[in-house]
């Protein structure tokens, strides 16, 4: 009866620590790309071979990019703090734990989007002009259409990233499937939540890669 009721106390918590994960997955993964998206489109407009090249705006914009892209993440947890505090009122939690989520994959995200938007091939963009296309035009219809199975690839690598991320969060009290391999797995020593908690994690990204592969065959 003993074994029933741990066994199955188990499944719960690993439920629930799964629902965690995916809640912050989730949310950090939506509020990333729709924040990324915006610097992305500056970077590409006033990169060299931009639509509208202008150097001080890409170089500053592209420095803080890289500042940010630096951090490594479980600092930029600590920092955010007294941020986190003020956007969601409070530093700890699963709900907290998106604002630093967020904020990390922001510049990582913004990066690929402007990789994915200037690697549209520049005689389409020619043939564009030359049917008189006006730059917002060209951005809509060329480069943001022809680069989105690209950064669709982007997206599901920074879905895995963040999963990853969520697991560090889960030492400040984050939640999700990563503090539950610590504080049972790891701390109390009980390997079958380690071993059950990283089954999962790898079977989620395999699942995540392998629908990313095939979205990208369909829209490619």
């Amino acid at each position: 009866m003993g074994g029933i009721l741990s066994t199955t106390s188990m499944a719960d918590v690993i439920i629930n620590a799964l629902m965690q994960t995916l809640y912050m997955v989730f949310w950090s993964t939506l509020f990333s790309v729709i924040l990324g998206f915006l610097p992305a489109i500056v970077l590409t407009l006033t990169a060299p071979d931009g639509l509208r090249p202008n150097r001080i705006i890409y170089e500053v914009l592209s420095f803080i990019v890289n500042v940010f892209r630096s951090f490594p993440f479980i600092i930029l947890l600590v920092i955010l703090i007294p941020f986190t505090r003020m956007v969601v009122g409070k530093a700890i939690g699963t709900t907290a734990a998106i604002v630093p989520l967020t904020i990390s994959a922001i510049p990582f995200i913004a990066r690929i989007f402007e990789t994915s938007l200037r690697e549209t091939n520049p005689g389409v963009i020619e043939a564009a002009r030359s049917f008189g296309a006006s730059n917002f035009q060209i951005m809509i219809h060329v480069y943001i259409k022809e680069s989105i199975p690209r950064m669709l690839n982007g997206v599901v690598l920074l879905i895995i990233s963040l999963v990853g991320y969520s697991a560090m969060a889960g030492t400040v009290g984050g939640g999700g499937i990563g503090d539950i391999a610590i504080r049972f797995g790891y701390q109390q020593y009980k390997t079958d939540y380690l071993v059950i908690c990283s089954v999962i994690l790898i079977i989620f990204v395999q699942l995540i890669q392998m629908l990313g592969n095939h979205l990208y065959k369909k829209m490619s």
